[in-house]
């Protein structure tokens, strides 16, 4: 089978990955957001934590408040009780990051590794997993959705920085990701340095596209609008390569069995929730469920069941 006759494949990914083009790269700037929840938010008046100094570490989250409360018994006037009465955890999420949150086609559930990350939240909340409903949001709107108070958290492979810590808190690191390369199975180039002069696709307005034009062996950035538009392209043969996030990549090599991801990372994409600055308590809450699940092997196995493979150590947690 030629690879051209792999288009219609393409087309199938190109609709699972949408607009995927910034989950793990820095989004497109969000809208400035003015006006605040029309909900009184128990826990809100004067909590709002300080935005981070210019040296700022983004790694560097809130750090839990002892043991966790057992579930069901939420501290009065937190914002796990708020969600409590509420009867269900609301998460923001995409539907088309292949392995960490995507439709499955099958069921029309939105699963993966982020979703059951939000699964631990909710079990630690109400000790049943399943009171999570999910909002699929848009990528460049995921600092506002939190902003307004739309959703209790986003976990959609959201890269930590100094910028986003000046509008939303973030959890402690969830997960560590990279840029990497995907390239057909016959190549023969081991990392990005050896795709010289080759076309390289990676999604327009993404940090991912600025990084390919930073390589010594200056390889040519093509932009597409989406990831899924990268696959086709690269599929029918008008690029060498596709250089993002190896979350995403390993989402695109798992569907087309000619591809293969190469290279070490070559930039470092921290992961971790965010939670609007408003609810200090429900980060230190988060944070201590991610030191719960690192320690009990939770992480490993949430790691394994989509990742496959052998789970690295979980990221160490860092705190203010």
């Amino acid at each position: 089978m030629t690879r051209m006759r792999l288009a219609p494949i393409a087309v199938l990914v190109a609709l699972l990955l949408g607009a995927a083009g910034c989950s793990g790269d820095s989004s497109p700037r969000y809208d400035e957001v003015t006006a605040a929840p029309a909900v009184t938010e128990p826990g809100a008046a004067g909590a709002a934590t300080p935005a981070p100094a210019a040296n700022c570490n983004p790694r560097a989250s809130l750090r839990p408040a002892g043991a966790l409360p057992a579930p069901g018994q939420m501290p009065a006037d937190s914002w796990m009780a708020e969600i409590r009465k509420r009867g269900r955890l609301i998460l923001g999420t995409s539907q088309d990051t292949l392995l960490f949150s995507s439709r499955n086609p099958f069921t029309g559930r939105i699963e993966g590794f982020d979703v059951d990350m939000a699964h631990l939240i909710a079990q630690a909340i109400f000790g049943d997993p399943n009171k999570l409903e999910i909002k699929v949001i848009a990528y460049d709107q995921r600092v506002n959705e939190v902003l307004l108070g739309h959703v209790d958290l986003v976990a959609d492979t959201m890269t930590a920085t100094c910028d986003r810590w000046n509008d939303v808190d973030f959890s402690a690191i969830y997960y560590e990701a990279g840029q990497k390369v995907l390239v057909r199975k016959d190549s023969t180039a081991k990392t990005i340095e050896d795709l010289g002069q080759k076309k390289i696709c990676s999604a327009a307005g993404s940090t991912s596209y600025d990084n390919i034009g930073k390589v010594k062996s200056a390889p040519i950035a093509v932009a597409r609008p989406t990831f899924g538009d990268c696959l086709v392209a690269f599929q029918q043969n008008e690029v060498d390569a596709i250089s993002t996030d190896d979350t995403i990549l390993a989402g695109m090599a798992a569907q087309d069995p000619y591809a293969m991801v190469i290279g070490d990372r070559f930039t470092q994409e921290p992961y971790g929730m965010a939670i609007n600055k408003k609810h200090p308590e429900f980060t230190q809450f988060v944070n201590a469920v991610l030191v719960k699940a690192a320690q009990d092997g939770t992480w490993a196995r949430t790691y394994e069941k989509w990742l496959g493979g052998t789970a690295p150590k979980p990221p160490v947690a860092q705190y203010r």
